[in-house]
């Protein structure tokens, strides 16, 4: 029984320091969370007119002013995912995997080649828990602070668009709701569609039903010269409001699974000192009855 006893002090010490480092963890996550909420907020209603835009001009610009308004027969097809570097945040990493697979399946049943343009190293399980072709791999920061730091991605995107290597392009990334809710999101950003329906900016509160679709544009000093300007800068824009909403979901969900852990480990502690007394008890128990025995036999 003594030997009982201490493994449970062992196992209390064990589960205690494990709670030590969630709580920790929980803490610095929601510290990040705070300052990516506020950048997704301050960037939100900004995304969601300039997606307006995109389409208001798709809609009412000949396709042949720009390579990035033309659209052409499917045949490659690249989604660029953006996930988390690391692990310990739920089923965050899970959803917007399993999201994309079946995008990808779709679109392959269709009889399109699929690439995928991974922005996060978690997002190498694409390949390895369901066999998709990785093109391209970006270094993802733990906290996007600059749209600079999405400039690599963007500006693939918008490159191998034009040269024609691909005919569609979607965006996967987790859009934030909510501290205890992030939803897996499926957008294309190319070819752009004028009848697609936006989901940045869902939250209530921060959303924009406003349209501009009744707008004439006219273009200085011609359309050419100016859409070279404004479309990978529209675009750029929206890669970059992912971004900071997948962020935000991230710090979310890790300092709702760290939560968890902590407030299952203190559940853990008490139930292993309820054990230890009740081992202990036991063993003073015993003791007594030998010693009562001992002194009745005398």
């Amino acid at each position: 029984m003594a030997i009982n006893t201490k493994a449970i002090k062992r196992r209390i010490k064990s589960v205690g320091s494990t709670k030590k480092i969630t709580k920790a963890m929980e803490m610095i996550s929601a510290v990040k969370m705070r300052r990516a909420v506020a950048n997704v907020l301050s960037t939100r209603n900004y995304a969601l007119l300039a997606w307006q835009m995109l389409r208001d001009v798709a809609e009412k610009t000949n396709v042949s002013v720009h390579p990035l308004l033309e659209r052409r027969p499917v045949k490659t097809v690249a989604v660029a995912l953006i996930i988390s570097n690391r692990g310990l945040a739920g089923g965050f990493n899970s959803r917007i995997l399993a999201e994309t697979d079946r995008l990808i399946k779709r679109l392959q049943s269709g009889g399109a080649r699929v690439d995928v343009l991974v922005n996060g190293k978690r997002g190498r399980k694409i390949y390895q828990q369901f066999g998709h072709n990785i093109a391209a791999e970006f270094e993802k920061m733990d906290l996007t602070m600059k749209a600079e730091e999405v400039l690599p991605l963007a500006n693939m995107i918008v490159s191998e668009y034009m040269n024609q290597k691909y005919d569609e392009i979607y965006l996967g990334y987790t859009d934030y709701m909510s501290a205890v809710r992030q939803e897996p999101r499926i957008k294309k950003i190319l070819p752009f569609d004028s009848t697609a329906d936006n989901i940045l900016g869902n939250v209530a509160g921060t959303s924009s039903t406003q349209s501009i679709s009744s707008s004439e544009f006219t273009f200085e000093p011609d359309p050419a010269e100016v859409l070279n300007e404004l479309l990978p800068r529209l675009i750029e824009v929206q890669i970059y409001q992912a971004v900071l909403e997948s962020d935000a979901s991230e710090h979310s969900a890790r300092m709702m699974a760290m939560r968890n852990a902590s407030d299952a480990a203190e559940e853990m502690i008490e139930e292993l000192n309820n054990n230890f007394n009740k081992a202990r008890q036991a063993a003073i128990t015993q003791e007594i009855s030998e010693i009562v025995a001992g002194a009745s036999a005398l």
